[in-house]
């Protein structure tokens, strides 16, 4: 026992992030915590009460994962892997949930497999903080307890192209870690490639919906199908926009949103052509939304339907954090003689904030030196008594 908590102790001691002093004081604290429970004798170690008293399990939780470690004999192995978890920065807590999702991550050996797959994944680009990270997200699959785990990574990693993006992913699907890779992940990428998605283009997709690589392919191919009808080629700069605005959403689905834009709109069906072309995410937009910023722009402001779908990008705009407040400035200053010229919405819309308020704000400070106040009161969803136009 000895021995083996010595190669324990050398193996945390020689990763990099971890200093000799804190790695010995963790040890030390485990090892003086654990219960003296001699091996020889099964009958004094009570799994129940281990999980509950010395892992923070609820009892419910403890009932449910003992009868999967009912043929640990002594402490010994669970302790260490506490311990190694612990020397990794997960708190008490992160370990209690891990337990409770994976109790077979205490029947884990250390040295062959935790600390081998820590030391892998480091030279993969991995920090600590990652790698506890990348435990609790896959805890459920019990993949951190597999060797396997570090090839998965060794090609997800340059797909996602950093392990932010990677666990960003996970965190919306751990069954990316365990899916086939070479049945599965691979011919999906290859038709995402063939679209002219590059490596880029494919992790931002599925950083939000990693389901886009463990889907079977039949079903991938019929949203390229289904991005294609839009109006939106293969290989555009759009398509993969295209792709995001109908992927895992039915064709009578779509079909339905597309008959309530050319409605709230006004549009033919070559303008809800067009608009979806340019703008395929406005499929994305819920009705409600749709149909306030339709009252908005073609009520209030006066906008015709025609030019609302040569420029859908509007639609992509919040309502009311910045079509609305710029439209009662540029109102406010149409009405006190302050602009020498109309402007064009769609380009008072598109600007960048900064740019907005340079252009818009800044230089009426003198003649309006209530206008940033009352722009920013607007953004809060309140209406100042100056932008309240008859």
């Amino acid at each position: 026992m000895l021995r083996f908590r010595s190669c324990i102790l050398a193996r945390i001691l020689s990763y990099p992030s971890a200093s000799p002093a804190s790695s010995i004081h963790r040890l030390l604290s485990a090892a003086a915590a654990a219960p003296a429970v001699s091996p020889e004798d099964p009958s004094s170690f009570a799994v129940e009460e281990y999980l509950v008293s010395t892992c923070g399990l609820t009892r419910p939780q403890a009932l449910k994962a003992t009868p999967k470690l009912s043929h640990l004999k002594s402490p010994a192995n669970p302790d260490a892997v506490r311990s190694f978890l612990a020397g990794l920065g997960l708190s008490g807590a992160d370990v209690a949930a891990l337990v409770a999702s994976d109790p077979q991550l205490l029947c884990a050996s250390v040295e062959k497999t935790l600390a081998r797959n820590v030391d892998e994944l480091t030279g993969l680009g991995l920090s600590r903080p990652d790698i506890a990270r990348l435990i609790s997200l896959t805890s459920a699959g019990g993949h951190f307890r597999c060797r396997a785990i570090v090839s998965r990574l060794q090609y997800y990693l340059p797909l996602f192209g950093s392990p932010e993006n990677l666990l960003r992913a996970l965190s919306h699907s751990f069954y990316l870690i365990g899916a086939d890779i070479e049945r599965r992940i691979k011919p999906n990428v290859a038709l995402l490639q063939e679209c002219g998605l590059a490596a880029c283009d494919i992790a931002k997709l599925c950083r939000s919906k990693p389901r886009m690589l463990i889907t079977r392919l039949e079903s991938i191919q019929a949203m390229v199908e289904c991005a294609e009808g839009l109006g939106v080629p293969r290989g555009s700069p759009m398509f993969k926009h295209a792709l995001d605005a109908v992927s895992f959403i039915s064709a009578e689905k779509i079909a339905t949103k597309v008959d309530y834009l050319k409605k709230t709109f006004r549009w033919s069906d070559a303008e809800v052509g067009m608009a979806l072309s340019r703008s395929p995410m406005m499929l994305r937009h819920s009705m409600d939304a749709l149909q306030s910023k339709s009252e908005f722009l073609i009520s209030e402001v006066g906008l015709e339907p025609e030019y609302i779908a040569h420029r859908p990008a509007m639609l992509n705009y919040s309502l009311d954090g910045r079509l609305r407040p710029r439209y009662y400035v540029v109102k406010f200053l149409k009405a006190n003689g302050l602009l020498d010229r109309d402007r064009d919405y769609y380009s008072v819309f598109s600007y960048v904030e900064k740019v907005f308020v340079q252009r818009y704000i800044c230089p009426y400070k003198d003649a309006a030196p209530h206008l940033a106040e009352d722009y920013d009161a607007a953004h809060r969803g309140g209406v100042p008594a100056n932008f309240k136009f008859t």
